[in-house]
């Protein structure tokens, strides 16, 4: 029995009083809304997917910090190696909350 559905009982009983028993049964016939509590794996793999989609998209374009990427010259002056490159983990975190944000606007 929803809200509704209980003022609607309560509207058809006896304007003067309701006995304690009549409460109690309206009351016990409210059902409760099924909260899930726990992420099944249909849901790990959309949130997971929709990050790797998001995180591929951007081509590293602004994920790694490309300023300050250390490079050297390899063998015989003909490769060029990267010796590091730092990840922007504040943007990839931002790309990873903006996908949570959505998925939950969804399911709301």
């Amino acid at each position: 029995m929803t809200k509704a559905q209980t003022l609607a009982a309560l509207k058809n009983q006896l304007d003067s009083f309701y006995s304690l028993q009549q409460v109690i049964a309206i009351i016990e016939g409210i059902a409760e809304p099924e909260v899930k509590t726990q992420l099944d794996q249909d849901i790990i793999d959309d949130i997971s997917g929709a990050i790797e989609r998001c995180l591929d998209n951007n081509n590293g374009t602004d994920l790694v910090d490309v300023d300050n990427i250390e490079l050297s010259l390899g063998y015989n002056n003909f490769q060029i190696e990267i010796d590091s490159a730092a990840i922007d983990i504040y943007r990839i975190m931002q790309h990873i909350n903006r996908i949570l944000e959505d998925y939950v606007a969804k399911k709301v």
